[in-house]
């Protein structure tokens, strides 16, 4: 039987090529990057040794880099299997849990009558364009003139003009050939409650709006005159538009994403004006939904060609809450490697405001600002709230709980869950240091951030300061050094796991990249890693390469004694000889601890230091109250120190080591 598009694209859609392939091969560790959809593995088409053959997600597609072959999912089932076509698609829609279509005689011709909609919508589309040309566009280009298009821009994305008329476009089709009824199932005319049908778009300049294959399946009219009853119309649903399916610019998106070493990432605006303008500034992966908020498939389509699509709002309050509604719509389908971040840009300003007069960089430095999906959910509930009461404190931490729990993904809503903990326990901690009660017992900070209290004390308290100072074990814990020649061991860890490993670096750049180093020495060979990193992006950026660069700048002896440093504590996932997803582990846990001693090393100090205040002060109640919390920083931070061994534990009796990691 023959397979409509639609079902094809659908089961092609809904199964990734990996899983196809993985089936048939083994996937090569070093140069597949899972989070990004890129796959590696020897050849199954022809005998090698090393891995050639390469599938990526996003495009559906694979390709032999020795041999030359190349194909799609159903390709690579009818070359390597032998199996027929419809024993190919019958196999992709099993994995796709898509039924497959009934025989049906109407098919085929439902099938040829899409085909003769998506001529007329190319008819429309031409007649569009030759009547910006004449007289009756001069309105039309003369706004496209003053919106800063060029000519060559114009051309690109096919804009047109529909005429001020009833039946322009009606009788041009109709002058071709095109019947009624077919002018009806495209949306170009209008006939509900009158006798005689009328165009559908009259006086707009028009925007003609592409399939995935790149076919004119709909429009966007925006009205020249002021008093239309809507500034922008789009195309009715139809056989050929499913407005909900659709991104504006998303082929000609796809591709500059993809011919970015297929690294780039695509950014959601809100608008077609927004889309043309970025493109003409240089930005060419942007799209836009259709006129409405994003939708679940939109973001489908967004995550088809990038893991982490950017979202841009405007920063006024309408923005904001249409990005915190697409918050809300991603949470519960991200996935390791796949979500979501936002840019909002300066209040009153769209992307085309800011590209049109000072080019691209205005928005690029939007773009570097994008902050992560917790963030945002972060900023919205907690931002500019007050919680100096037990029972506001709860209540947000019972609704940040009840936000993280639709994450769908177990391992993802672990980790929002943990990260959600940690911004809480930032929040709440110094809770105790903002305004005291009336009765002047309590404390706050003043505007220099420095602490002060209430009523006197006396000496009792300074004895009990002295014997804190005394016995702070928390201060000669490895947790909370200061600056010392040899690093620490966990800073030791969190720098050689990623040079025995930097291709974790394309995972989570930005975070780690971001990392604070207090030893001198690490500081320097950090630079020297990050450095390297740009300079070489990729799988290319292997361990061999990377220490090849590090040495000729010296680094060679500090290397040999982190690494003799890691053995001999047996912190096994920081050596070489660890599995990526082993090194992955330990290192995040690693840069927990490391984030959360810090916290814990800053919280003391400013306790610390509160404590000198109220004790020259003589604050008795003051100084007590501040001892409890000292004390129950240096309680966390034994528990943190227990917590780190038992995970540094763990590697040596997981029976996980490889070679020489656990020697």
């Amino acid at each position: 039987m023959r397979f409509s598009n639609t079902f094809l694209d659908e089961i092609r859609d809904r199964v990734p090529i990996s899983d196809v392939i993985g089936r048939r091969v083994t996937w090569d560790r070093r140069k597949t990057n899972v989070p990004r959809g890129d796959y590696w593995a020897c050849c199954p088409f022809h005998g090698e040794k090393s891995p050639s053959f390469h599938c990526e997600d996003r495009k559906g597609r694979y390709h032999c880099f020795g041999c030359g072959v190349t194909g799609d999912h159903f390709r690579f089932l009818t070359d390597l299997e032998g199996l027929s076509f419809p024993e190919a698609v019958q196999q992709i829609a099993d994995m796709a849990g898509v039924p497959m279509p009934v025989a049906d005689p109407m098919e085929a011709k439902r099938e040829k009558e899409r085909t003769s909609l998506l001529d007329v919508m190319e008819m429309a589309t031409q007649f569009f364009q030759d009547q910006l040309q004449t007289a009756n566009g001069a309105r039309a280009r003369a706004y496209l003139r003053d919106r800063g298009l060029t000519g060559r821009t114009i051309e690109t994305f096919r804009l047109g003009y529909s005429p001020d008329s009833r039946n322009a476009l009606k009788e041009f089709l109709a002058g071709k050939g095109v019947l009624k009824e077919q002018m009806e199932a495209c949306g170009l005319v209008v006939h509900e409650n009158v006798p005689v049908s009328y165009d559908r778009f009259r006086d707009r300049i028009m925007f003609p709006i592409l399939s995935s294959r790149e076919k004119v399946i709909a429009f966007g009219g925006r009205a020249m005159s002021p008093d239309a009853p809507a500034k922008y119309l789009n195309s009715n649903e139809t056989e050929l538009f499913h407005k909900g399916n659709v991104l504006y610019n998303f082929s000609r998106a796809r591709r500059a994403a993809q011919g970015n070493d297929g690294a780039g990432t695509i950014i959601a605006v809100e608008g077609y004006m927004d889309v043309i303008a970025l493109y003409q500034a240089g930005v060419e992966n942007a799209v836009a939904p259709l006129g409405t908020a994003l939708t679940e498939n939109q973001l489908e389509l967004l995550w088809k060609m990038t893991p982490q699509p950017v979202l841009c709002f405007d920063g006024d309050g309408a923005g904001i809450r249409a990005a915190n509604r697409a918050a809300d719509l991603a949470l519960p389908h991200i996935k390791p490697g796949r979500t979501v971040r936002f840019a909002l840009l300066p209040d009153g300003k769209d992307p085309d405001d800011l590209v049109r007069h000072d080019g691209r960089a205005p928005f690029e430095k939007v773009m570097a600002q994008a902050k992560p999906l917790a963030e945002m959910i972060w900023t919205r509930e907690a931002g500019g709230g007050t919680f100096d009461t037990p029972e506001a404190r709860a209540e947000l931490e019972a609704r940040l709980k009840q936000i993280v729990s639709v994450i769908a993904d177990e391992n993802v809503r672990r980790h929002y869950q943990q990260d959600m903990r940690d911004r809480l326990h930032g929040l709440f901690q110094p809770q105790f240091q903002r305004g005291g009660n009336q009765q002047g017992r309590g404390f706050s900070r003043d505007g220099n951030g420095r602490n002060f209290g209430g009523r006197g004390g006396q000496g009792r308290d300074r004895q009990q300061v002295a014997h804190i100072t005394a016995s702070d074990r928390l201060t000669r814990s490895g947790m909370i050094k200061g600056h010392q020649d040899i690093p620490g061991l966990r800073e030791s860890v969190l720098a050689v796991t990623i040079v025995n490993h930097p291709l974790l670096l394309q995972d989570e750049y930005d975070e780690i990249a971001a990392i604070d180093y207090e030893s001198r020495q690490l500081q320097r060979l950090w630079s020297a890693v990050l450095g390297a990193a740009a300079a070489t992006a990729g799988p290319q950026l292997t361990r061999e390469r990377l220490l090849e660069q590090l040495e000729e700048k010296g680094f060679a002896p500090l290397l040999k004694s982190l690494d003799q440093q890691v053995r001999n504590a047996r912190l096994w996932t920081a050596t070489e000889e660890a599995a990526t997803e082993d090194a992955r582990e330990g290192y995040r846990q690693a840069l927990a601890l490391h984030k959360r001693s810090k916290a814990l090393r800053w919280h003391k100090i400013e306790l610390e230091s509160a404590i000198a205040e109220a004790t020259e002060e003589g604050d008795g109640d003051l100084i007590e109250q501040l001892m409890r919390a000292l004390q129950e920083v240096q309680l966390e931070a034994l528990r943190l120190e227990n917590q780190e061994a038992i995970i540094d534990g763990f590697g040596v009796l997981s029976g996980r080591i490889k070679g020489a990691a656990g020697k």
